[in-house]
């Protein structure tokens, strides 16, 4: 996959095209990656995705931008599993979004990206103060040398699917519901890097993973699964300030694998959040700590336990 880091003077050539944030890579964004993909193959183009950083809400709103659902790599890496092609990181900044709709369809579809196909959400809006809408970009495309398709928002039951939704699924501790949502579990991904090492001085040795999400949409203690080891690897995980042993306030996320022994520093992990346990809570002390994650642990093992027993269950009998 091509990875852009701003838009090109000149187009890399023509593309059939898509253009969202793709925050999380729901089931709604699968839908249109899906469909834009098809249509890409059927006219022998590269499938490319238009995407922005920062977040446009994070420029105009900072304080009240949406937690992220992904990390700028585990999008880039999400894109690129769903097979996309091509990946046009724009720069958003108060030039860029002060752009006419004229001129985003001229300057930035037509000539910087080579657009000749352009798949939107039946939401879209852009260019300056958010003025066009799919209509418009129909007109503008007829103008420009680009076709228009547009597709309808995707639902499981009576929910829309949104990153909107997922955070809200997260917000609740509701991991089962964001898995669904997203077609797979809540994730983090980040390498392993040194930390106090308290965990291994209390007996309960943890991967300290770097977060580059400044905000997660969720916090608490969790039952995790932790791919990039080789075979998964069960264990159980703090997401949150640690506030009983760290008064920083940056968040952090360590996990203690089940079972495990080894030097992973430096190692790139995906943690994979399957349950919530618990909100964080703030001790008086270590040994209410200490007690509390052996708990903790011993609800980990039990959880996997009847996963385990559930699938037994379920498979079928050779």
């Amino acid at each position: 996959m091509q990875v852009f880091r701003g838009l090109p003077f000149r187009s890399a050539g023509a593309c059939a095209l898509t253009i969202g944030n793709f925050d999380g890579l729901h089931l709604g964004h699968r839908a249109m990656l899906e469909r834009l993909i098809r249509t890409a193959r059927e006219r022998g183009l590269p499938a490319a995705v238009l995407t922005f950083e920062p977040h446009p809400r994070e420029l105009f709103t900072p304080d009240a931008a949406p937690a992220r659902l992904s990390s700028l790599r585990e999008k880039l890496e999400l894109l690129r599993d769903a097979g996309v092609d091509r990946v046009y990181l724009a720069h958003f900044n108060r030039a860029f979004a002060s752009l006419d709709t004229d001129a985003f369809a001229r300057d930035v579809l037509a000539a910087q990206v080579g657009a000749r196909h352009v798949l939107v959400g039946d939401d879209f809006r852009f260019g300056k103060a958010r003025a066009g809408d799919t209509t418009k970009l129909a007109e503008l495309g007829q103008q420009h040398g680009f076709s228009t398709d547009v597709m309808h928002e995707v639902a499981l039951g009576e929910q829309r699917v949104s990153s909107t939704s997922v955070r809200t699924a997260l917000a609740a501790g509701d991991m089962a519901a964001a898995s669904r949502l997203l077609g797979r579990p809540y994730s983090i991904s980040g390498r392993v890097k040194h930390g106090r090492k308290l965990g291994r001085e209390i007996g309960f040795p943890t991967a300290n993973i770097q977060v580059k999400h400044n905000r997660p949409p969720v916090t608490g203690i969790f039952v995790v699964e932790v791919h990039g080891l080789g075979a998964p690897i069960a264990g159980a995980a703090s997401l949150g300030l640690q506030p009983t042993v760290d008064h920083s306030g940056l968040m952090s996320l360590e996990v203690h694998l089940l079972d495990f022994s080894g030097d992973i520093y430096g190692q790139h992990l995906r943690v994979d959040f399957l349950k919530k346990l618990r909100d964080e809570i703030k001790y008086e002390g270590l040994d209410p700590l200490i007690a509390q994650i052996r708990r903790d642990v011993d609800a980990t093992r039990a959880w996997f336990r009847e996963r385990q027993h559930s699938e037994r269950i379920i498979s079928p009998r050779p």
